[in-house]
């Protein structure tokens, strides 16, 4: 993985338990010659990765939308910034750019990347690693959910594993460079699914 898009919310929570567990992953990558790929914040969780990583040498690229340029929420000294349309341009572009995702807390549109990133590597649109960091237990029953709609059926047997979490970076990355692909959707039959 020399690449991984990381999801975060551009909030800044009261509880700075979140900003420093994401200015760590952002000094961990950076440290284990990992690109970060993210929203191209300068505010909240986002904006505390991409200066973390750009602090330890690491590259960091930031994928915005246009508007969001406009509302001069923009971070300058990325590495690379990209400029998108929409929102749908965004994700394809961290999708494109990335060798998996890593999701830290955040909010609607933090859940609304890792679900795409979960359904596309379900029906086959990529098959690199999805992570999610589970800082202080945020994610405690969003993994209980995730586990229940496989339980009662509604995630295959095959897409069980598609949601890597732990509750350190550390732990994460490595569970992450272990994953093997799946078997998609696109690739079974009809009588299999």
């Amino acid at each position: 993985m020399t690449k991984l898009a990381v999801y975060c919310g551009s909030a800044t929570p009261a509880d700075l338990t979140y900003i420093d567990a994401a200015r760590h992953v952002g000094r961990t990558l950076a440290q284990r010659g990992i690109g970060v790929v993210y929203g191209g914040g300068r505010l909240g969780l986002m904006g505390a990765v991409a200066d973390a990583a750009l602090e330890a040498g690491g590259e960091v690229i930031g994928v915005i939308p246009e508007a969001l340029v406009g509302a001069e929420v923009a971070h300058r000294g990325c590495t690379r910034l990209h400029v998108v349309q929409t929102m749908h341009q965004r994700k394809q572009l961290f999708t494109d750019l990335s060798d998996g995702f890593v999701t830290l807390p955040g909010g609607v549109g933090t859940m609304d990347e890792l679900w795409e990133a979960i359904s596309w590597s379900q029906l086959g649109y990529h098959d690199k690693p999805v992570g999610l960091l589970n800082v202080a237990g945020f994610y405690d029953q969003l993994i209980a959910f995730n586990r229940h709609m496989a339980d009662t059926g509604f995630i295959r047997p095959q897409h069980r594993g598609i949601l890597i979490h732990d509750d350190s970076i550390e732990g994460l990355l490595d569970a992450m460079a272990a994953y093997r692909p799946h078997e998609t959707i696109f690739a079974m039959k009809a009588s299999r699914l």
